[in-house]
Order: structure tokens, then C-alpha cells, then sequence
């Protein structure tokens, strides 16, 4: 999710408390729902985690990784989309899991500092160079939260 503030290019980003109880910071993602789209589910995923709606600009990329749950490995497929924030306020009070504990606007040059894991850092800036191609510029004077 991106929205501009004072010419800077920031996306919505969620913290959540991994299986070890430490809270990190990453972006928003969910998994399908009846017959959605990837794209419908991002859409919906990011509203419920963050309270701001948002349309779809283009296709990011797809992260696959395993981790280890409970008593098994689990495969997980993640696509993320570049969406542009179209309408209401930063809130995680929709969450329906109730995982997300925070949310905030994070200026894209800041991103690499925030967001926990690299996968979604490689996407984040991949996202910022499509955002200034977009502009016609190559860079993004930071900013913080």
C-alpha cells in the first residue's frame, strides 16, 4: 500500500509477533478466500490489516517460503501487488485474526531499516524503483514515520 506524503513515497506496513514473541515489522499479506483473486485478496487482506482501502496498480512478485509450524512444515506462496492507497486511516481494529498489533506509514527509504525480513525488503525497493520510473525521477528523499 502506498500513499504520498509531502512528495515522499511511504507504504502502510504492519507489526506482528513472530513464534518466538518478537515483534516485527512486515507487509501486510493473507491468504485467499472463497473463489477471490490474488488480486481481490490483497485488496481485502489489506484493508482488514491496516483500515486503509486501496486499488491495484500492478503485480510486485511472488514470495514462496516454508517455515515450521506447530507439528509440521508449511509451504507458503505470497503474491504482492503495488497498491495505491484510495481511502481510510491506519487502524489494525479490522484485523480479524487480531495479529497485527501496529501499523504505520513507513517512508520508502526507511523500509530497509524497518521491515524485518529481506524477501520483503528486495520487494520494497523493487516497488520504490517502479514508483519513481512512474514519476520520472530516481529518487525519494526519506523521512520518518
Amino acid at each position: 500500500m502506498v500513499k504520498t506524503f509531502d512528495g515522499v513515497f511511504h507504504a502502510a506496513v504492519i507489526a506482528r509477533r513472530n513464534r518466538a514473541g518478537r515483534l516485527e515489522w512486515c507487509l501486510p499479506k493473507g491468504h485467499l478466500e472463497g473463489a477471490e483473486t490474488a488480486e481481490e485478496a490483497a485488496v481485502r487482506e489489506i484493508a482488514e490489516e491496516t483500515g486503509i482501502s486501496g486499488s491495484v496498480q500492478r503485480r510486485l512478485g511472488v514470495i514462496d517460503y516454508w517455515f515450521t509450524g506447530d507439528d509440521r512444515r508449511v509451504h507458503k506462496v505470497v503474491h504482492h501487488f503495488l497498491l495505491e492507497a484510495v481511502g481510510g486511516f491506519l487502524t489494525v481494529e479490522g484485523d480479524p485474526d487480531s495479529e497485527a498489533e501496529d501499523v504505520a506509514w513507513v517512508a520508502f527509504g526507511d523500509l530497509s531499516a524497518t521491515l524485518s525480513y529481506p524477501n520483503e525488503r528486495r520487494l520494497a525497493a523493487a516497488a520504490l524503483e517502479l514508483l519513481n520510473e512512474a514519476r520520472g525521477t530516481d529518487r525519494n528523499p526519506h523521512s520518518s514515520r
